[in-house]
């Protein structure tokens, strides 16, 4: 059963009646549903309701008189309804309708369960009773609670559950899917898979007080944390219950000549135990006239003589060891316990009767020999990946004993290491890490004697774990790092100390990525780079020790372990710069703890990449698509064995152009790339060659994937199945032509497989390799042989193979595709999550519904049309009053203020449309699936509009270049790429107007009710990250109530005293000030090739609690704006006055001003300049004197500071002449000089940055220098907003806004 819950009120042609309350569904079966709905509201008494509804052009309709309820029969099932409602007079009046629509879907019944094993179950279902001729379809999903669910579909009505963990409990859930999408609601059921027992349970030996038992691990738990419990008891008493992690215990303290029942079960974590494993011994019993036998005493006895009962008597007994003089003592008792004794001693006992008058019988005789005492408390000092201390304490009585330890350890399946020591402690060295090692520790005579064993298990530190505790990454593994942390403002925000330890390494990687730093992967501790020597010391001894792997990492294993503590946000904003700085980016991302490999989907998803063909390169086209969904082909390289070339290095110089050469791929001679990995082997990193259309540097003429594997093909066989199955082509190198044949004979690949060899090597032999690819069924043409030293020619000769590949392959799979080859190959997807995949089916219902835009947006975002331009220009009429006339001023405001009113109320015609519904369900999920939400909206309208725009703006880039006269044609195509625009700030748009229309009504309204969450949303968006629109940039106006309800809450969401600061950047169109933004604090105002920004956009960056105090904030503010003077608004009458309106509010709001200037367009940077000056000279009015910074934009001269010294004078005397004009026309004589209205040095307050790319698009890196300039101004703005005066909270912020709106709209 599904509803879908989109109510909605239909205007009728006669609204006279108040129509009916909400229809409510109380009961839904295959054919018949039960409606109610309540009393319209004002009418008392019984009314007569219409009924109508409707499946695929069939209507039926009823009248329903007195009641609120109606039962309908004779439903299809599995099909679609519309049910509409009104109320009906006597008359034939009717109300307006009420609907909402219904889908007869019903879930399977009867699910059980059968086959149940420890890694497997088959669950069975019956189809819904009425519903068994109905195509269908089942989606099925299964989890272990607090995970990610797997998902499938199946046709068939059970299906089998297998590689599932021991002992966990799962939960499955089954729902019906029709033939046309309709999903009924899950049915679900736990099923807890069985938790093997123990195996073979062993007496392995049995003493007189101790046994020791062993057993075979259960099958399926190499991964799963558990322990064993034993429990052991002879008759009549209680049992003794102990545990191991080991499959092995000496049970200990037993008694001599006992049966003893013995039961051992595996225990997991969460207490769950497997059924019980028994066995029974019996100890053995202790020797004629020796009862017990310690390390330092010992019981004997014996029986007394014969016919000595009536005759008063004792014993003598005598003892000693050899060398020794005997002990003597007497008893009266048959028994005696001899103390003091040597441990490990061979001793003597004489025993003799003795009577009163002295007399004494024949001796008797044994011997005995005290135990070795065994090391007592062996513990487990410290666990490293390859090492582990152990200690124990040294057992009593051995201080006169010449005697030493032997240690013995071993893991599973392997021969144990034994070694000795005279110490109580010992470091166990050459160990696996990740593995479990069983450690026995026993004394040892001089002679030999060896005491008890006793023994303790350890496991060593996994390498993943090592190295993440040494990064200090290590909590981030299960609470993983999120990008707003990421993006706080911190300490290390804008601080230069150098690296010292291994934690500071993925803050500083981190920190330069996201400012798209080309040095990032060249991040490493200082203190490893130069050895000091002092006088008097061999500065060459420093040579003899390795220091190399105490301190540093592979930037491979750094980028790993920062994918593998990052949430799906962050991991896709590291994607989206790494690939802005041109680095492979993980496409396969292994987790060696766990050996699970995942896809790299979602954090690929945000890869916009343009390029263009040489087809294109008359026309100026290009193509620009997300690199997931591009149609071109992938081709592999990765080794077989051990190589002596680079193979990362040959693929680096693949791609590069002779002019332009690029580290992409991380290799051995780059800063700690001769690191050994831990962790990063099994990684799969994919970069794209794509051309520019210009064949003198294409080195492809077509766009190509290029994917590269880290290790060896033998230990990695998933990851080099899955790319045989995905690429057009796999390259494999290798120098050992004799091994390994049977892996590449038995591979299954759709690509074809080509051998690159090194015929450098003198293991290389023609035949052997003639050999190899017989045997491999390679084509002969398919082998690629490494003649010289040099690499430019076989680089050459790979080149020419893939460009081959390129031209002719038909073997072409999207990104996106690769998912269905992945799962089958047991490799994970990251978009597989539960929450990523609901958000991504909330937003698909919005989107997916997208025919054409401008027809979207006018039913379902109706309010931001032409009704709220209207209302923008009149509230700005009523202001200024331009178009008065001869009317009364208070006539005049009163005539505008009633055509604003009947506007609203036109808007409230509207009702809330399906698509906002449904936006605002996304709005109001959990934190993450919120996030996703908003991220696939972003994605699935840039794609739209990407396919929508292109043809519009080239026709708009062709006229504003080639006929810029024609200015009515260019309005009209501004106008139509408007119409056509859709993005999140549309929908964001809609629900202001929502909560503004809403507002006009009562306030006990059920309506604005309704409207009440809405800012609280919008709020919680800002909280989260993302850009609110504060100006609307095509109705040109501040929607202040919904922004004042939005920074309300707010204010209320976090710390009602949170104090802020604002930055704000102004400039031209196409200057990259979003970009500037971007770069400076990582956030994500939108950039694209198509419309630049319109309006303003502010978005939320949180301050570290440790710098607040220094900051006097609690958040920075970043306001991005559209470009001053850009060509689209030119055409406009108004455009100037726009210019001016935007410049006054965003410079009023700020504490810091950027203004962005391209230094190729010295005339529009005048204009701007002129613009800025009088919004600077209207803030002094108010007493505010923000501070202001010039950047000049593709300035690339390292001089260009001191050259245009005279250059920065001439421009401040152009600002004063500005601003003395300016003044006059503000008739504000006192102000004289730029200085007078804002903080401005031009010696520290002008920043040259270089252009953004270091070569040719698309192939071109971020430029560093580009980075660094940018990470200068940064520090620079920090320090002014430290030294900012002002101390406004959200409260103060939404009231300056306010006012200054105000004063804004009056400015006539």
């Amino acid at each position: 059963m599904s509803c879908d819950g989109d109510q909605h009120t239909m205007q009728s042609s006669d609204d006279v009646l108040p129509p009916p309350g909400d229809i409510q569904v109380l009961l839904l079966t295959l054919d018949s549903v039960s409606l109610s709905w309540s009393s319209p509201q004002g009418l008392i008494g019984p009314q007569t309701f219409r009924v109508t509804w409707g499946c695929d052009g069939e209507t039926s309709s009823t009248r329903v008189k007195d009641v609120y309820h109606l039962k309908i029969s004779s439903l299809r099932p599995g099909e679609k309804y519309q049910f509409n409602m009104a109320t009906e007079g006597e008359d034939g009046r009717q109300s307006r309708w009420v609907s909402a629509s219904l889908s007869t879907v019903v879930p399977p019944r009867v699910l059980k369960i059968d086959h149940l094993e420890e890694t497997s179950f088959t669950l069975h279902w019956s189809k819904a009773e009425g519903m068994e001729k109905v195509p269908q379809r089942f989606f099925i999903s299964n989890c272990i609670p607090g995970t990610d669910p797997l998902t499938a579909v199946t046709d068939d009505c059970h299906k089998t559950f297998s590689n599932l963990h021991p002992g966990t409990k799962y939960t499955v859930s089954v729902a019906t899917v029709l033939s046309n999408g309709e999903q009924s609601e899950p049915v679900s059921t736990t099923i807890c898979t069985l938790l093997p027992a123990p195996d073979q349970l062993t007496v392995d030996s049995v003493d007189t007080t101790s046994a020791a038992v062993s057993w075979n691990q259960p099958p399926g738990l190499d991964h799963t944390q558990h322990h064993y419990q034993i429990s052991y008891r002879c008759p009549g008493i209680k049992p003794h219950i102990t545990t191991t992690s080991s499959p092995r215990i000496t049970l200990c303290d037993l008694k001599p000549a006992t049966e003893y029942s013995v039961t051992v079960c595996t225990v997991l974590e969460n207490g769950k135990q497997s059924q019980l494993v028994l066995t029974t011994f019996t100890t053995v019993p202790t020797a004629p006239g020796q009862l017990t036998v310690d390390t330092t005493s010992a019981a004997v006895s014996w029986n007394q003589p014969p016919g000595l009962d009536q005759t008063q008597h004792h014993y003598q007994i005598s003892y000693r060891c050899p060398g020794t003089e005997p002990h003597y003592t007497t008893t009266s008792s048959p028994i005696i316990t001899l103390s003091d004794l040597k441990p490990a001693t061979e001793y003597s006992v004489t025993v003799c009767t003795v009577l009163e008058n002295g007399k004494k019988s024949r001796l008797v005789s044994t011997t005995l020999t005290t135990i070795l005492p065994a090391p007592d408390q062996l513990t487990v000092d410290s666990v490293d990946t390859t090492l582990a201390a152990v200690s124990w304490i040294q057992p009593p009585g051995l201080d006169q004993t010449q005697h030493h330890y032997q240690i013995s350890y071993r893991c599973l399946g392997t021969e144990p290491h034994i070694t000795t020591t005279s110490s109580h402690s010992i470091t166990l060295s050459d160990l696996q890490g990740g593995t479990q090692y069983s450690v026995t520790v026993c004394t040892v005579l001089e002679n030999g004697k060896q005491s008890r064993l006793v023994s303790t298990t350890l496991t060593t530190r996994s390498y993943l774990m090592e190295l993440l505790s040494k990064t200090g990454l290590e909590d981030h593994y299960e609470n993983k790092l999120t990008l707003s942390t990421v993006l706080e403002i911190n300490a290390d925000t804008t601080s230069d100390e150098p690296l010292t330890t291994m934690q500071s390494l993925p803050g500083a990687f981190l920190k330069k990525l996201i400012m798209a730093n080309l040095n990032a992967r060249s991040v490493k501790c200082m203190s490893t780079d130069a050895e000091v020597s002092f006088p008097g010391t061999d500065r060459f001894e420093n040579l003899k020790s390795d220091s190399a792997n105490s301190n540093v990492i592979n930037p491979l294993d750094l980028i790993t372990s920062l994918f593998l503590c990052s949430d799906g946000f962050l991991q896709q904003e590291m994607v989206q710069k790494m690939s802005m700085c041109q680095f492979a980016v993980p496409l396969l991302l292994p987790n060696c703890d766990t050996e699970q490999i995942t896809l790299m989907l979602w954090a690929l998803r945000d890869i916009v990449k343009k390029f263009r063909l040489s087809s294109q390169t008359d026309t100026k086209a290009f193509v620009e698509e997300r690199v997931v969904l591009s149609d071109i082909p992938m081709v592999s390289f990765v080794r077989l064995g051990e190589i002596r070339v680079s193979k990362s290095q040959i693929l680096n110089k693949l791609l590069s152009n002779p002019q332009q050469y690029h580290d992409t791929f991380v290799h051995h001679d780059m800063e700690c790339g001769d690191i050994p990995h831990r962790i990063s082997d099994g990684l799969v990193e994919i970069s794209w060659y794509l051309p520019c259309g210009n064949r003198n540097i294409d080195i492809f003429t077509k766009p190509v994937a290029v994917a590269n594997l880290r290790g060896d093909i033998r230990s990695f066989e998933k990851q080099f199945s899955f790319l045989c199955q995905t690429s057009a082509a796999v390259y494999i190198f290798t120098d050992d032509l004799k091994a390994y044949l049977n892996l590449l004979k038995s591979k299954n690949t759709k690509a074809e497989l080509f051998l690159v060899v090194n015929s450098q090597r003198k293991s290389f032999r023609v035949d052997t390799l003639k050999q190899m690819i017989t045997n491999c069924s390679i084509n002969d043409q398919n082998v690629i042989v490494k003649k010289k030293k040099n690499d430019a020619e076989f680089v050459k000769t790979l080149q020419s193979s893939v460009g081959d590949i390129i031209e002719n392959s038909p073997d072409r799979l999207t990104v996106e595709n690769m998912t269905d080859i992945a799962r089958h190959s047991g490799i994970l997807v990251d978009e597989d999550r539960h929450d990523c995949q609901s958000a991504r089916k909330m937003a698909d219902e919005i989107t997916s519904n997208i025919r054409e835009t401008v027809k979207f947006k006018d039913k379902q975002l109706p309010l931001q049309g032409q009704i709220w331009k209207e209302l923008s220009q009149l509230e700005k009429e009523r202001c200024r009053l331009r178009k008065q006339g001869d009317q009364d001023i208070e006539h005049c405001r009163s005539s505008l203020k009633e055509k604003e009113e009947e506007l609203r109320k036109k808007q409230y015609t509207f009702y809330m449309s399906d698509a906002m519904k449904s936006f605002i369900l996304g709005l109001s999920g959990s934190g993450a699936e919120r996030s996703y939400f908003l991220k696939w909206m972003q994605i699935n309208l840039d794609n739209l509009s990407r396919q929508n725009l292109s043809a519009l703006r080239d026709q708009y880039k062709d006229l504003c270049q080639n006929s810029p006269e024609k200015k009515d044609d260019i309005k009209d195509l501004d106008k139509q790429i408007s119409d056509c625009s859709l993005g999140l700030e549309h929908f964001l748009r809609e629900l202001g107007q929502l909560y503004e229309a809403a507002c006009s009504l009562p306030e006990d309204s059920p309506q604005r009710k309704q409207m009440e969450q809405l800012p609280g949303l919008c709020a919680q968006m800002l909280l989260d990250g993302f850009p609110i629109e504060l100006v609307d940039g095509d109705a040109s106006n501040i929607p202040l109530k919904w922004i004042s309800a939005v920074l309300t809450r707010l204010h209320n969401l976090v710390d009602s005293n949170s104090k802020i600061r604002v930055v704000t950047v102004l400039g031209d169109q196409g200057t990259g000030k979003s970009t500037l933004l971007n770069t400076m604090f990582g956030v994500q105002f939108a950039v694209s090739s198509g419309r630049c920004t319109r309006g303003a956009f502010m978005l939320l960056i949180k301050v570290n609690k440790e710098l607040k105090e220094e900051l006097k904030c609690d958040f920075i503010m970043v306001i991005d704006t559209e470009g001053l003077k850009s060509p689209e608004l030119a055409q406009l009458d108004d455009s100037y006055e726009h210019d001016n309106e935007l410049a006054t509010l965003v410079i009023g709001l700020s504490d810091v001003t950027i203004i962005n200037i391209a230094m190729e367009n010295n005339t529009e940077m005048k204009d701007i300049l002129q613009i800025v000056v009088h919004a600077f000279i209207r803030m002094k009015e108010v007493g505010k004197k923000p501070v202001c910074h010039f950047v000049y934009q593709n300035v690339s001269d390292m001089s260009a500071h001191d050259n245009n010294m005279r250059e920065r004078k001439k421009l401040l005397e152009q600002l004063n002449e500005m601003t003395q004009v300016a003044a006059r026309m503000e008739k504000k004589e006192n102000i004289t000089k730029f200085t007078d209205v804002m903080e401005y040095d031009p010696d520290t307050s002008s920043w040259y940055i270089p252009g953004l790319w270091h070569g040719t698009p698309p192939m071109a890196p971020v430029n560093a220098g580009y980075s660094e300039a940018v990470y200068d101004l940064k520090k620079s703005l920090m320090q002014d907003l430290i030294k900012c005066q002002s101390n406004d909270d959200m409260t103060h912020f939404l009231k300056w806004t306010e006012s200054l709106w105000e004063s804004v709209k009056l400015d006539k």
